[in-house]
């Protein structure tokens, strides 16, 4: 009994000596102290490292798939289509999370739908198949584009609206005996419009260590609006020349509001030709039928009789 307790206490001593070698002998390799804590910061978590139910459903089922649909978007892009897709959603205000690789990733999904509805409303019958797979997928590729366009075109006629307050707040506070970045501080807090947040993005721009005239040059690439470029580029020379800010802005106001005169005027002028077709094809056919139609049929019927 005692000799199988000693052989058994050996077994144990051997099995537990065995498994401090194999556990030195597999973080012997491995940094300790502050080599292992650089080593964890410099390590990059990858996505497949993640566990997926962490994820939410769209990052689990809608990022892969634009992830796979953006090189195919990319391929049949022109060059240059980072540049172009910065600068139109620059325009647009930058929406929500839409960016660059997003809008590749949903042109490539949307042109494969495309390709599939085309196929299935001609029924899979070749060659029509093949033709309305093309239209759909064309269509729906540079569907993208329009709508991002489009938002810039709007949001290049809200700042319009709002600019001639902009700067009339902005003259009003540079003559009160604010400084210039202060006074556009103010107009970003208390103008509503786009106009405000392309102020504040100037501001953030000049404090982060770019001179004046490039923040606002660079709101000039923003705002294509012509009254805009008129003020950035009047707002620069004074700059560069060193003349008073309050004279440029009391100018720039009252050229604002002969510009914002003038539209209106130009846009009132046009009702009359807009007006125009739906007059002749919508409103007169009623007319002629309400009033022409009863003495037709009185006529109709007596000549028929």
């Amino acid at each position: 009994m005692t000799l199988n307790l000693i052989y058994v206490g050996a077994g144990m001593f051997g099995l537990a000596l065995l498994i401090a070698a194999l556990s030195v002998s597999v973080s012997g390799g491995e940094p300790r102290g502050v080599a292992k804590s650089l080593m964890l910061i410099d390590q990059q978590i990858e996505r497949r490292e993640v566990v997926t139910t962490e994820l939410a459903a769209k990052d689990r089922l809608l990022v892969p798939i634009l992830q796979q649909t953006k090189g195919l978007a990319r391929a049949l892009s022109p060059g240059g289509v980072d540049e172009r897709y910065t600068k139109l959603l620059d325009q647009a205000g930058n929406p929500g999370s839409w960016t660059v690789e997003r809008i590749l990733g949903a042109k490539g999904a949307a042109l494969l739908v495309g390709l599939v509805l085309g196929a299935f409303y001609a029924k899979f019958q070749l060659p029509t198949a093949l033709f309305y797979a093309l239209i759909g997928g064309a269509a729906l590729f540079f569907l993208p584009d329009l709508l991002i366009k489009n938002l810039a075109q709007r949001r290049q006629e809200e700042t319009s609206k709002s600019l001639a307050d902009a700067l009339d707040m902005l003259s009003v506070c540079v003559e009160a005996g604010q400084g210039f970045d202060a006074a556009l501080l103010q107009v970003a807090r208390n103008v509503d419009g786009p106009i405000s947040g392309e102020f504040a993005r100037v501001i953030s721009e000049i404090q982060i260590g770019k001179s004046r005239g490039e923040a606002f040059s660079a709101m000039g690439d923003r705002v294509t609006l012509p009254e805009v470029k008129n003020f950035i580029t009047a707002l620069v020379q004074a700059d560069r020349l060193g003349l008073p800010i309050a004279g440029v802005l009391r100018e720039q106001t009252v050229n604002m509001r002969l510009v914002r005169r003038q539209k209106a005027e130009e846009k009132a002028q046009k009702v009359t030709i807009k007006i125009l077709f739906p007059l002749m094809f919508c409103i007169l056919p009623a007319l002629f039928i309400v009033i022409i139609g009863p003495g037709g049929i009185r006529m109709m019927s007596a000549f028929g009789g």
